[in-house]
């Protein structure tokens, strides 16, 4: 039952959190059930999205042993699972698109053929990366979208709430069922002022992050307003949208206000556009105030995008690479401040620069506006509309030298570099560093350069995203599955306790980078669970992969937000593939703990603090009873030191589905015993358009659910 909590005035957020509630209350801690209008993969995250879609409608063992198609596959085959069930999703190939060998392209024909079969939008590789493409054309306010990446956060800036999750969440939110979240608490950022000559947007969320690090935001919406959110275009906006995630946040969404129909108005889709806002007098859960013209240029040391410190503070230091672009800095206006700083110059003689724009939309307008010319003869090396070296696809910098890149992690060894020395800043302070060729503060160059203006009237074509086809046609569609494409381990109920020995000791913030790591290499095997699992925590111990299996898995311990970072579901494939049953940690990020509890993996927490120091590689051991506590409901399980005989407490804090999920040894196990049936279909955006805005899948307007 939908029992949204009365206020008097209501805050962004929980108005599109009413509208989308299926289940539940909005209380902050409490899980309720939304309605999804919108989905997104990319090819990274999408082959084992798609391969689960399909093990979610296998028939499921019946309690007797004996096949049964249990009552969730009834409902998808009365209902006919033909076509997904949402309003609109798309796959985009933006990740591993350097086809070193067979497995990339392998991996993209599968997706084209899956999209084309059950009728999910395609968009090509150099079409341009997910998260700025789906703001030119697909984003609309007031709707919810639900990501296979952590950055979905981007179309935040249009108003819409866009959460990310991992790839089987999304699997079930194509087939139908509702979207499962813990209720956040609202942080209002007021912004107040105008930014500053050469400070920039990405200033204003480096200023989040050095305020709060990456931990403290978890569990919160951040939803910014106030007289200098209507200073900030839509670009703009995305950039902390996109970031915002670096502090363990849910999401952030801006107002839907006259500079988002400006936004829509320009990509040929005003109609999409409704004023959004926050109620007047709407309270927030906690406030922030940032006033935009006394912020300075800010830049993240090498780490962590929290080890956040003012430019000046840095400046000096030896520079031989510097990256623009990527989904967080791939706007017009972003690449063109760097084409303005070095028109007429080049580039540093030590320092390689490379360029990445967002979509064929943004390279076209910098060619017709002549700043590709400026960037090509200044040095700069142009690379393709995809997401390239922000994770590690090419463009390693050299061997401890320090690389000034204006993406959104510089987690140890995601550039491909192990002892990277990578800093996080904006276009404005990037262009400085391949100027003078060390880390400069912008405003040391004098007065901001002009830039030109984009195209008044930009070319909009949407050619290279492919619709699906009818139905009829559809169905005649062979989807082809390369040699390294492999199905996701199975998944099977949680025993009655659980023993193992203790694989690993880890510190605070394991990236999922360190459990699925970047770069070409690794990432190639996102369809192979198997293969990707040997390099699983290589950053920390070559051995371990080979450890799990010699000692037939175990458990993981770990401190502080445990699994921060992207969403990649492989963080938790490739630990359950070697045995892991159970992750203790001191606290998790919010996306991978979901991921651990869809794949039947236990995520438990330390109950004192001086309980992780004493846990030692290779101790055995024991919690009993874990199937009786999460039966009843109990949140406290005992370990049990084999060695030592030690005992301590740990927490399991689970919702009431989270625990069956558990019981169940995972999400595709407990949907396919019937754990949750699809609802008949989603409300939302619908009908289809020609080039110039995109193709939403259609619905008979008689199968339209009027619950």
């Amino acid at each position: 039952m939908c029992r949204p909590i009365p206020r008097s005035a209501m805050t962004l957020t929980h108005q599109i959190l009413s509208e989308h509630l299926i289940d539940g209350q909005l209380v902050p801690g409490e899980e309720v059930q939304l309605r999804v209008d919108q989905a997104l993969l990319q090819d990274a995250t999408g082959t084992m999205a798609c391969l689960q879609l399909e093990q979610l409608a296998q028939p499921g063992p019946s309690p007797s042993g004996e096949e049964d198609v249990g009552p969730a596959l009834r409902q998808f085959e009365a209902f006919g699972f033909d076509r997904i069930r949402l309003p609109s999703a798309i796959v985009y190939v933006d990740h591993n698109v350097l086809a070193l060998d067979f497995k990339n392209p392998d991996d993209h024909r599968f997706l084209q053929g899956f999209c084309a079969r059950y009728g999910l939008h395609y968009s090509q590789p150099g079409n341009g990366i997910c998260h700025y493409l789906h703001v030119e054309r697909f984003a609309r306010p007031g709707e919810v979208l639900v990501g296979a990446d952590s950055h979905t956060t981007t179309s935040g800036a249009l108003g819409m709430v866009a959460i990310g999750a991992g790839g089987l969440e999304v699997a079930c939110v194509l087939g139908g069922y509702p979207f499962p979240l813990e209720t956040p608490w609202i942080v209002g950022v007021r912004l107040e002022g105008e930014l500053s000559p050469w400070v920039q947007a990405k200033d204003v969320v480096l200023e989040i992050l050095r305020r709060r690090g990456v931990r403290g935001g978890r569990g919160a919406i951040f939803e910014f307003y106030g007289p200098g959110a209507a200073t900030l275009r839509v670009t703009e906006r995305a950039t902390i949208c996109n970031m915002i995630v670096e502090t363990g946040a849910t999401t952030g969404l801006f107002p839907s206000d006259e500079r988002t129909r400006e936004w829509l108005r320009y990509q040929r889709r005003e109609d999409h556009w409704v004023e959004r806002a926050a109620e007047p007098g709407a309270r927030y859960d906690e406030d922030e105030v940032i006033e935009l013209d006394r912020l300075e240029p800010l830049i993240a040391t090498p780490g962590s995008p929290g080890n956040v410190l003012p430019v000046r503070g840095v400046a000096g230091r030896e520079v031989r690479q510097v990256c623009v672009g990527s989904s967080v800095n791939s706007g017009y206006e972003d690449l063109a401040i760097v084409a303005a700083v070095l028109r007429g110059k080049t580039v540093h003689p030590r320092v390689s620069l490379t360029v990445t724009p967002g979509s064929r939309q943004i390279l076209d307008t910098l060619v017709a506006t002549s700043t590709y010319r400026d960037l090509i003869a200044a040095g700069a090396r142009m690379l393709e509309p995809a997401c390239g070296p922000c994770v590690g696809m090419g463009q390693a910098p050299a061997t401890g030298t320090i690389s000034v890149r204006t993406f959104n992690r510089n987690f140890p060894g995601r550039s491909g570099t192990e002892n990277d020395q990578v800093y996080l800043a904006s276009p404005a302070t990037a262009a400085a560093a391949a100027l003078t060729g060390v880390i400069t503060d912008p405003r040391d160059l004098g007065e901001a350069p002009r830039i030109a203006p984009p195209l008044a009237n930009p070319a909009i074509d949407d050619r290279n995203i492919l619709p699906p086809p009818p139905p009829e046609e559809a169905a005649r569609i062979e989807i082809v599955r390369g040699p390294n494409i492999q199905s996701p381990p199975a998944q099977s109920p949680l025993r009655e306790s659980l023993r193992g020995r203790v694989l690993i000791v880890l510190p605070d913030d394991i990236s999922t980078g360190d459990l699925a790591p970047d770069g070409a290499i690794v990432m190639a095997f996102r369809s192979n669970v198997a293969a990707i699992s040997r390099y699983t925590l290589r950053r920390f111990d070559r051995g371990f992969a080979e450890r799990a299996h010699a000692w037939g898995g175990g458990f993981i311990v770990a401190g502080h937000n445990y699994g921060q970072g992207s969403s990649r579901e492989h963080a938790a494939l490739a630990p359950k593939f070697l045995g892991v049953t159970a992750v203790v940690a001191r606290s998790f990020a919010r996306i991978h703990r979901r991921n651990l509890i869809t794949q039947g993996i236990v995520p438990l927490v330390f109950t004192g603090e001086e309980d992780l120091g004493r846990a030692r590689q290779g101790d055995t051991w024991e919690i009993s009873d874990v199937r009786r506590a999460l039966e009843s409901g109990a949140e406290r399980l005992f370990v049990r030191v084999r060695e030592t005989d030690a005992r301590f407490t740990v927490l399991g804090r689970f919702s009431s589905r989270e625990r069956e999920v558990l019981l169940a040894g995972g999400l595709i196990a407990w949907l396919q015993g019937g754990g949750l049936v699809p609802m008949s279909v989603h409300r939302g955006a619908s009908g289809l358009v020609d080039q110039g805005s995109l193709v939403t899948n259609p619905i008979p307007q008689d199968q339209v659910d009027g619950s």
